[in-house]
This record gives structure tokens, sequence and C-alpha cells, in this order.
């Protein structure tokens, strides 16, 4: 028996063990959803429109600095036609006595054909000149930072040459100072409006997606979830959210000034370019313009990021004071 029983063991049930498998987590927040991607749309909009604005203002700044240099280079000097002046006589005189001062670089007398061109656009093409009292022009180039005496030089060409008159654009460049600061106030106040705008969207936004997760936050808290916690997991969804609204606005805006930089330079010198240029200046914003939408988009996304994080934080607190104060929830006076 005792054989038997060494020879033939009882066999014992063999136990399985169950083998554990860990559920993965999933987020608090849901990746994607209906208000997640309506905010992705408003940001991308509101991205789209500073860095529009912003972008229009650096290309006004850099137009009107051109100009006001190159007014600043120059001056003009205009004789005007009378009877027995000898126009060509004159002309030369003028050059002569304004090279004449310590300052001046440079002088240039335009001809009949630089002067018809100048008005061509008003009086036309094929203009006879002698038949016009067309007034005359020296272009005389100027040291911008040891510009001559424009008083003494105008008193010296009324003596000697009554029918000239100095124009040093001290008033167009006032002007086009005025315009540009202007513009810039314009263009920093329009993108004041647009972050505070976002900054108000976002605040709205987050607070309906706490509305509609508000359980998921009252018992991660309830269990010892610290308000820091939640609040990175929202700062981490928003983030998410702004990156990818801020960079298909920020890119589209990009796309778009350098689709009319070719355009202005493969049409250049029709009369649409030119009036585009006139207006607007060249659509060329550089790596500068470049650089300063990479950072507005990169500002927008912070921005989005940390208000989301704040209006959580402030959302927890009121959970904790509710629940402190139940009588608070509906309105009450705390007793």
């Amino acid at each position: 028996m005792n054989e038997m029983t060494r020879s033939h063991p009882a066999q014992r049930p063999t136990q399985q063990r169950a083998t554990m498998r860990v559920r993965p987590t999933a987020p608090i927040l849901p990746p994607s959803n209906i208000q997640g991607n309506a905010l992705i749309v408003v940001i991308a909009i509101m991205a789209f429109l500073a860095c529009l604005t912003f972008g229009a203002v650096s290309m006004v700044r850099a137009t009107a600095a051109g100009w006001q240099s190159q007014i600043s280079r120059e001056i003009t000097i205009q004789i005007k036609p009378a009877e027995g002046l000898d126009m060509d006589a004159a002309l030369q005189k003028a050059k002569d006595l304004a090279l004449g001062f310590v300052g001046t670089q440079a002088g240039t007398i335009l001809d009949d054909g630089a002067t018809a061109r100048l008005l061509e656009p008003w009086l036309g093409a094929g203009l006879d000149l002698k038949e016009l009292p067309v007034p005359r022009l020296v272009v005389i180039t100027i040291d911008e930072e040891n510009p001559p005496d424009f008083g003494e030089m105008r008193e010296l060409l009324a003596q000697e040459l009554p029918e000239a008159f100095l124009d040093d654009h001290r008033t167009w460049v006032d002007r086009l100072v005025s315009m540009a600061s202007t513009t810039v106030m314009i263009g920093t106040g329009v993108l004041v409006l647009v972050f505070t705008a976002m900054v108000l969207t976002v605040i709205f936004a987050t607070r309906g997606v706490i509305a509609g997760n508000r359980h998921i936050v009252e018992v991660l808290h309830f269990v010892g979830a610290e308000g820091g916690f939640v609040a990175r997991e929202f700062q981490k969804h928003f983030l998410k959210i702004s990156l990818k609204g801020s960079a298909a606005g920020s890119a589209l805006a990009a796309v778009l000034f350098a689709t009319l930089g070719i355009w202005q330079t493969n049409a250049r010198a029709t009369p649409e370019s030119d009036q585009t240029m006139a207006l607007f200046g060249t659509f060329s914003l550089g790596w500068s313009g470049y650089l300063g939408i990479l950072a507005t988009m990169v500002v927008i996304a912070l921005l989005t990021t940390l208000t989301a994080r704040l209006t959580v934080m402030r959302t927890i607190d009121e959970i904790d004071l509710i629940r402190s104060d139940p009588a608070r929830s509906d309105g009450l006076p705390a007793s």
C-alpha cells in the first residue's frame, strides 16, 4: 500500500494563477472633444489675426523707416521758369551753390526726360516741357550725420537765384514719423484686444470643460489629489490645444505674407503692384518678421496655458470653499 502510494502519488490539482493585467491609465480629460476642437479653431483665428497685425505693423514700420531715411538723405532745389531765365545755367548755378556748403555730398540735375517721367502719371506721356511752365529740380545728397545749414543755404539761394526754392523735406519727415507712430500704436492696440479676447475665451472654455468634468475634479480632490496635480492635467490639455491652434493660425499668416511677397515680386511695374506698394509698402517681412510671428505663436500658447492653470486653481479653491460651507453653493449667506 505504501509502495503503491509512493509509486502513484496523489496528484494535486494545479492552480493556475491569473495573470494580472494593468489597465492603461486614461487621461483625466479626453484628448479631443467638441469643446477642444472649437477652441482650437478660435485660437487659430486669433493667432492668425495677431500675426497678421504684427506683420502689418512691422511692414509699415520698415517702409516708413526706409522713406524717412531716403528723405533725410536728400534735399531738393526747385527752380521756377521765368521770362529771360536761362534754365540750364540756373540749374548748374544752384547745384554749385548747394555743393559749396559743408555737409553736401553730391548733386543731380533732373533732365527733361526724368522730369517728364515724374509728371507722366498726371499729364500723360509725350510731354513737351518747353511749352509748359514746369519747374525744374536739382537733387542734393546730404550727410545725415552732419547736415548743412539749411537756413543759410536758403538765404544764399534767395540772393543769387530768386526763382529757386529749397525744400529740405522736414515737414514730410515729421508727418511720416507721426503716421508711423500712429500706425504702430493702432497695431499694438489691436494686438492687446486680440490677446484680451483670447484670454477671455480660454477662461470661458476652461470653465466649460471643468463644468463638464466637475465630478472628476471633485473625486480626485476628495481622494487626496492636490490642486497642483489637477491643474497640471488641465494645463497639459490646454497646452496641446493652444499649440495646435496657434501653430495653424501663425503658419497661415506666414504663408499669406510669403504669397503676397512672391506676387508682388512677379507683378512688379504693374498698376496693381504699384498701387499696393504705395498703400502698404513691400510685403517682405524678412527673418525678423517671421521670427516675430513665431514668437507670437509661443506667447499665445504660453498665455493660454497660464490662463487655464489660473482658472483651474481658482475653481478648485471655489470647490474647497463650498465644501467647507455648503450654504455658499445655494447662494445663501454664510452662517
